[in-house]
């Protein structure tokens, strides 16, 4: 009798525990999560057109078998197309089955949602009695206004706060990366995702500091890194990458992640700077060192320092096109553009290539205080390229022109004589580039007083030195086909 009680009770033991094991194996398996407290390693490529790619290097523990990941901490401007994720120790072991992109993110209106036909509290709190009433209610509705059934009336609307008994399933905080895989390794995997992602820009900046006598300068550069993708970067391997990328323009995308336009100027960074070489079409600027970049942020950093740069100061005064082919009576007076222009090469002390972007310039006054003298943009120039830069227009040098003869030769040729008058007001010579745009590749100088250049085929140049303080005109007959 007591064998077969025994017998019986081992029985018994081992189908309980064979339902559990079925219970245990039937049951799902929780969603492993990964935040960025399992971040070791995090590479950011920031380009010129608002897009930055994202490389994001985890080490996480995978239960073997089929589970689920949720990727957590990731750019809110993602573009879930372009995620891409592998284990770099385990690439064989490891494969995703399925991928999921989840930006329903919590808010009031959403929770409320889905609490539709539930019960849940309504706080109200009144100061003046300092007292507390909470009252049971079930939402029949969240439709632009809250309708709530309270002991069996209904109530359009309640004051106080509502109160939920728990976060409902599916809604998260922030948008995460959701992976259905296979996994056969037993040690940890360390995963790579890598995306690209809006709302992350750099530019790059420039000082140019001339000289008494505008002839030598010094030169830095300044990028700067502008963050709204939604993340932060923590102590990321920086890259930029300086070139027009081709995009393909897609249908207007709903925003997932609301792109504020306030932003924090950070402080500049010191230390090791960029290292720069090229790629493919392109160039990058890899920092020396890693940096944080923080979600709603400008970040500045050193791009380069150049001293004693050779630099050449420009007045040039152009003419209208329509002078040639008009009759007028009046002086015309042009403006002097001055411009600063330098050689972006070695033996100048430069030679980096330079990425687009605004150049200041500035000089010290004969109090020996820098002053502010104008800006131009440049855009991407590469080593052994000659920069010239517009800082403003001439205030001690006039131009005056008259035209002096005007006949119809023909009904598509006209002839034409000038008088270009240059007087320099400055205690300095200066050198005056007179500019004469022909338009029309037809035509002829019959008469000059100076010397031009031929600069192109529409157009003329005489370079034309004036004393300080002195005047020079130049007289010259042209032909010009209309």
């Amino acid at each position: 009798m007591k064998k077969n009680f025994f017998v019986l009770t081992v029985g018994l033991v081992l189908l309980v525990a064979m339902f559990s094991y079925a219970e245990q194996s039937l049951a799902p398996a929780q969603a492993l999560k990964s935040t960025i407290e399992d971040q070791k390693n995090i590479e950011v490529t920031v380009y010129n057109n608002n897009l930055g790619l994202v490389k994001d290097m985890r080490f996480l523990r995978l239960p073997q078998g089929e589970g689920e990941l949720r990727f957590m901490d990731v750019a809110a401007a993602i573009i879930p197309e372009t995620v891409h994720i592998k284990s770099l120790n385990f690439s064989k072991d490891f494969s995703v089955l399925e991928q999921n992109y989840e930006y329903d993110l919590m808010n009031g209106n959403k929770l409320l949602d889905k609490y539709v036909g539930k019960d849940i509290k309504l706080l109200d709190f009144n100061p003046y009695q300092d007292r507390k009433t909470e009252t049971p209610a079930k939402l029949l509705s969240n439709n632009g206004d809250q309708i709530y059934q309270i002991n069996n009336e209904i109530y359009l609307g309640h004051p106080g706060y509502r109160i939920l008994p728990e976060l409902p399933e599916n809604l998260i905080a922030q948008p995460t990366l959701t992976w259905n895989f296979r996994n056969k390794a037993i040690e940890p995997n360390n995963i790579e995702v890598s995306y690209l992602t809006n709302g992350i820009n750099w530019k790059a900046d420039y000082v140019l500091v001339v000289d008494a006598k505008d002839v030598l300068a010094d030169l830095s550069g300044w990028v700067t890194v502008n963050n709204q993708s939604g993340a932060t970067y923590k102590n990321a391997k920086l890259k930029l990458i300086a070139g027009e990328v081709n995009r393909v323009v897609e249908p207007t995308r709903r925003s997932r992640g609301g792109m504020e336009k306030a932003m924090m100027l950070a402080a500049a960074d010191s230390g090791a700077g960029f290292e720069e070489q090229s790629f493919f079409e392109y160039h990058i600027y890899d920092l020396q060192r890693p940096t944080t970049i923080k979600d709603k942020q400008q970040k500045q950093i050193s791009l380069l320092e150049a001293n004693d740069a050779q630099v050449k100061k420009e007045f040039i005064t152009t003419a209208e096109n329509y002078y040639f082919y008009s009759r007028l009576s009046d002086k015309q007076k042009q403006s002097v553009q001055v411009f600063i222009k330098f050689k972006n090469a070695k033996e100048n002390n430069l030679g980096m290539p330079l990425p687009a972007g605004i150049i200041r310039l500035y000089k010290k006054d004969a109090k020996d205080a820098l002053q502010f003298i104008g800006e131009d943009r440049i855009v991407h120039t590469p080593k052994d390229e000659e920069i010239k830069i517009k800082v403003g227009e001439a205030f001690d040098v006039v131009v005056e022109r008259v035209q002096t003869d005007f006949k119809q030769i023909t009904t598509r040729m006209v002839e034409s004589e000038w008088e270009i008058t240059l007087r320099n007001h400055k205690e300095e010579d200066v050198v005056i580039g007179v500019v004469e745009p022909m338009t029309n590749g037809n035509w002829s100088v019959i008469s000059k007083s100076h010397d031009f250049i031929k600069e192109n085929a529409f157009i003329i140049r005489f370079n034309v030195s004036v004393a300080k303080n002195d005047e020079v005109k130049v007289k010259y007959r042209v032909q010009t086909g209309m």
